[in-house]
């Protein structure tokens, strides 16, 4: 390659890293510009811009699909992931046709998913779109969504989903309400929307989100619309067009009495 192929390696175990890390010296075109856990990931991807991630799926706090969904698809560097588990798993990067390696590691299947990630760096630095593959797993997986992680000044809150009472717009932002507390995450509602559960999350206008088990009260307005009263005393305005929708969803979703 005529640029050096900047490479970034994140997993919780340090023994992991090193051996990747010992394979990637042997490559003389290759450069690694860092490594770190996945609570850390985010910010060295920011700072490093590597070309090539190989990324452990299953670490503590923040996993290897927590920090793609942080970092966004359309910023991601070409991602090698690693797993030591999880047929699953691989049967998902198989059916989108993703690079992955199975600890323990060797050589000769190392070997050919380098060789295959500097081929993709090589078509993204000649202008080559983004794989869509990455996208689609992260869609299909984001329907299962538990935590979302929110950037805080130098360090990433998680958030589970289950803690959220309601959601509201802030330009190209949103606004996570959670247990008395305000988290701003650089995410559209309409992204928003499709990662959380349906059973339990609805959007009662295009600028709210709200957790369905939080609705205690449900007040008429004018012409059709309704407001809600939600557990916290927040009030929030449920549109008349999808106001047919909540309540055929809030009744599946409660236990009949």
């Amino acid at each position: 390659m005529s640029e050096p192929l900047r490479v970034m390696i994140v997993d919780d175990e340090p023994l992991a890293r090193q051996a990747i890390h010992l394979l990637l010296e042997k490559d003389a075109d290759v450069e690694i510009v860092g490594e770190c856990s996945g609570a850390g990931g985010a910010a060295m991807i920011e700072h490093a811009r590597p070309d090539l991630l190989f990324l452990d799926v299953q670490m503590p706090e923040v996993d290897g699909f927590d920090l793609l969904e942080e970092v966004g698809v359309d910023r991601a560097p070409v991602v090698i992931f690693v797993t030591a588990y999880s047929e699953h798993a691989l049967r998902a990067f198989e059916v989108h046709a993703l690079d992955y390696l199975l600890k323990p590691i060797t050589d000769e299947r190392f070997a050919e998913a380098l060789a295959r990630g500097k081929e993709l760096v090589r078509l993204r630095r000649g202008g080559a779109a983004a794989d869509p593959s990455l996208a689609n797993l992260l869609r299909e997986r984001s329907r299962q969504t538990r935590r979302i992680l929110v950037r805080d000044r130098d360090r990433t809150r998680v958030i589970d989903v289950d803690a959220i009472d309601w959601i509201e717009a802030a330009d190209y932002y949103a606004v996570i309400h959670a247990g008395g507390e305000s988290h701003l995450l650089r995410e559209t509602m309409t992204e928003l929307e499709q990662r959380l559960d349906p059973d339990r999350f609805f959007r009662v206008h295009r600028s709210t989100i709200i957790h369905l088990d939080r609705v205690r009260e449900i007040h008429p307005l004018f012409r059709g619309d309704r407001e809600l009263v939600l557990a916290d005393g927040t009030r929030v305005r449920l549109s008349r067009a999808r106001r047919a929708a909540f309540e055929a969803q809030i009744a599946a979703t409660r236990p009949a009495s």
